[in-house]
């Protein structure tokens, strides 16, 4: 038992997806039966940002009608729900990393594309898909795993958008990485 908690010298190999796929809808489903709601992310960056104006300047965090509906209720937004599940999330995959060999700091990139532009291509996409989360109203991970498993129609128009727009622009980014 002792050795499995060991990390490996060399990388296990990746979880197999249908295996991790039953897991992530069990897990979904633990979290509506536990906390009685779904699984997302985009929520707890707005928590924590309605805490951190709250604690800069607190007039100005309840007067404002974004912020104050995260502070409501009197309980502190760094213990909402999205929060505390984020947190786990990067502690999860932090442990999991190390557990199956693999935890490194390391820039994933083809051969054909500098490190410096990787991340540069990595920070936009970031900033698209964080503008496309407040557009929608949610994130992937709400949007998809969440509203696709209560069957909401929006959710599944999202999901299908979001699978073409990758098979789209895949095509474009494959030189940098052959």
């Amino acid at each position: 038992m002792i050795d499995a908690l060991r990390p490996s010298r060399t990388p296990r190999p990746y979880a197999d997806p249908y295996v991790a796929g039953v897991a992530l809808g069990l897990v979904l489903l633990a979290a509506f039966v536990v906390m009685g709601r779904g699984l997302g992310a985009s929520g707890a960056f707005a928590s924590v940002a309605s805490a951190v104006v709250r604690a800069v300047d607190a007039p100005a965090a309840t007067n404002n009608g974004y912020f104050s509906r995260y502070l409501a209720g009197g309980q502190s937004p760094w213990l909402d729900w999205l929060v505390v599940e984020l947190v786990g999330v990067v502690i999860g995959g932090a442990l999991s990393a190390w557990l199956a060999g693999r935890l490194a700091a390391v820039v994933d990139r083809g051969p054909r594309i500098g490190t410096r532009s990787r991340l540069l291509f990595a920070l936009g996409g970031g900033a698209v898909m964080a503008i496309g989360a407040v557009l929608a109203r949610g994130c992937t991970s709400g949007l998809a795993l969440t509203g696709g498993a209560l069957l909401s129609l929006g959710s599944w128009g999202f999901m299908l958008a979001a699978f073409a727009g990758a098979y789209a622009i895949a095509p474009l980014l494959r030189r940098a990485w052959t």
